[in-house]
């Protein structure tokens, strides 16, 4: 979820209680039974581990554009520090449903890791009409959106996930529901591969931040991030701002 931690307590009660409801009713609508998944809830998101024999053509290619809808009509009317964002990711691999912390496997590490990258923080960020975006593994991308094009495979952008401090770097693809992300040039830090000091919590460069432009009046929201893996696998492995007036100091002013 995006912008979780610096909601008061009130927002964070609320903000879980939608992003359970938004799930449940996704799952619904696309016929997967949420009640089979092994769910580890994170607060601010949820790892969940799908059973064997669960479709990858919806998990990776209807999940995230229901979910975009569902959000857009959850969070309409509400203030900007209201709004519930998500970031979700798809990846696939063999997971330990027995382990006695958690669920062990190199599967579930890479997709919390594909979540919290900066370059799909910074997707959600450069698209602020849309309330969710995708990540997933390079193996997803080439064995379900490429072969079965569920969702138009131009419209994922390659990325190279990457976490550092984390010692962890993946090829990925994004894509945003409604949009085309891969026709919207990448920002300088992922162009040059910046850090995680040197990003904010949100994926931008701070060098590259927008900055707030005066309004004469009101209040202006911006960088608004979050944090916290949603990852749903098995053979499946998923994980689960609005800056509107700002100015972008890489773009010349009129």
């Amino acid at each position: 979820m995006e912008s979780y931690s610096i909601r008061d307590n009130v927002l964070q009660y609320r903000a879980q209680q939608a992003l359970q409801e938004i799930m449940w009713n996704a799952c619904d609508e696309v016929g997967l039974d949420r009640a089979k998944w092994h769910v580890q809830q994170g607060g601010d998101g949820q790892l969940a581990i799908l059973p064997a024999g669960t479709s990858e053509r919806v998990v990776a290619t209807r999940l995230a554009p229901l979910v975009d809808r569902l959000l857009r009509e959850h969070n309409r009317g509400l203030a900007p520090e209201a709004r519930v964002r998500l970031r979700l990711a798809v990846h696939e691999g063999p997971v330990h449903l027995d382990g006695a912390n958690g669920y062990p496997g190199d599967a579930v590490v890479h997709v919390c890791r594909l979540v919290d990258s900066p370059q799909l923080k910074s997707a959600l960020q450069r698209f602020p009409g849309s309330e969710a975006a995708l990540i997933v593994s390079d193996r997803i991308y080439h064995d379900v959106v490429r072969q079965y094009q569920d969702l138009r495979p131009e419209h994922f952008l390659r990325v190279t996930a990457s976490l550092p401090g984390k010692k962890f770097e993946a090829a990925a693809w994004i894509y945003v529901p409604g949009e085309n992300a891969a026709g919207r040039p990448p920002l300088d830090h992922e162009r040059r591969g910046a850090t995680e000091d040197q990003l904010d919590d949100g994926g931008v460069d701070r060098e590259d931040r927008p900055v707030p432009r005066s309004t004469g009046g009101g209040q202006v929201f911006h960088h608004i991030t979050s944090h916290g893996p949603t990852a749903y696998g098995n053979g499946n492995t998923v994980s689960t701002n609005r800056p509107d007036d700002v100015v972008d100091p890489r773009r010349p002013r009129r």
